[in-house]
């Protein structure tokens, strides 16, 4: 996988101040920094780890969710993935080459659909899929050839770059791994009767066939086929969900602290709980 190299410990704030500079330092890298962005490491089988922004988490978790209800291969998800990150950075943009849009940057003029339509990150995912499973031996081909076969793109080589990040996402969002999805997120927003109004709305996009049971802030789930891919794709939804905690197996994750520890609660279910009212 490639190098990161993220400038860390360092920021300095200059205001004039009549004839004078007034300069702010933060010199420890250690201390927190009050403009962090909200971000996600994802860890993958092999335990690399790559940084997300929940935007990119959420984007992510639902194209291996639509790629596991279409019933694709692992090998598709990791090239779907990598085809996003690429024309998209994970982002559902309403702009590119020409009428590009979307995660995977399809054209309403090549017969991809309605801009509304690839702007909806589960049909976009799903055209994509069905394109791909169109093409012959794609099981076998390097990960850029095969998002080639599909996009058509003038820069046929540029997916295999994030052939490492797709496979950790893959890893993570199809719940290979356990605990493999930490996101600090803000804590404004949603909350509340809210939060359990957006929590069942959107689960019910993603996951058709889950039982959701609300019991105040906490929902339980039910029907999960595979609890940790589940658990998963709530910590990337839980910014714009208003999730403040999840357990499953043994193991909980909390907004807070925006880690998963050991809990002696949970089994076989996942239980979410949102944030309360301020």
């Amino acid at each position: 996988m490639r190098a990161r190299h993220v400038v860390t410990g360092i920021v300095v704030i200059a205001v004039l101040a009549g004839v004078g500079f007034v300069i702010a330092r933060i010199i420890d890298a250690d201390l927190p920094n009050p403009f962090a962005k909200p971000m996600c490491t994802v860890t993958g089988a092999e335990g690399s780890t790559i940084k997300v922004d929940p935007t990119q988490a959420s984007n992510a978790a639902t194209i291996a969710a639509v790629g596991s209800k279409l019933d694709i291969p692992e090998r598709g998800v990791v090239v779907a993935l990598a085809t996003a990150y690429q024309e998209s950075r994970l982002e559902n943009i309403g702009h590119g080459d020409r009428d590009s849009v979307g995660l995977f940057q399809q054209r309403p003029s090549q017969g991809w659909g309605t801009e509304e339509e690839i702007q909806d990150p589960r049909y976009s995912s799903k055209r994509f899929f069905k394109a791909l499973v169109k093409v012959e031996g794609w099981e076998d081909m390097r990960i850029t050839d095969a998002a080639q076969a599909v996009q058509r793109s003038a820069y046929p080589d540029a997916y295999e770059q994030w052939s490492d990040e797709a496979q950790v996402l893959a890893d993570a969002m199809l719940g290979s791994v356990n605990a493999a999805v930490a996101c600090r997120v803000d804590d404004k927003g949603v909350a509340g009767d809210d939060a359990v109004d957006a929590v069942t709305s959107e689960l019910s996009l993603d996951w058709d066939k889950v039982t959701a049971k609300a019991d105040g802030r906490v929902i339980r789930m039910s029907d999960v086929d595979n609890g940790w891919q589940f658990a998963h794709w709530m910590v990337a939804y839980s910014e714009d969900l208003g999730v403040s905690s999840v357990v499953y197996d043994g193991h909980e994750w909390s907004a807070k602290s925006g880690e998963w520890t050991a809990a002696e609660k949970g089994g076989d279910h996942v239980t979410v709980e949102v944030r309360a009212k301020p």
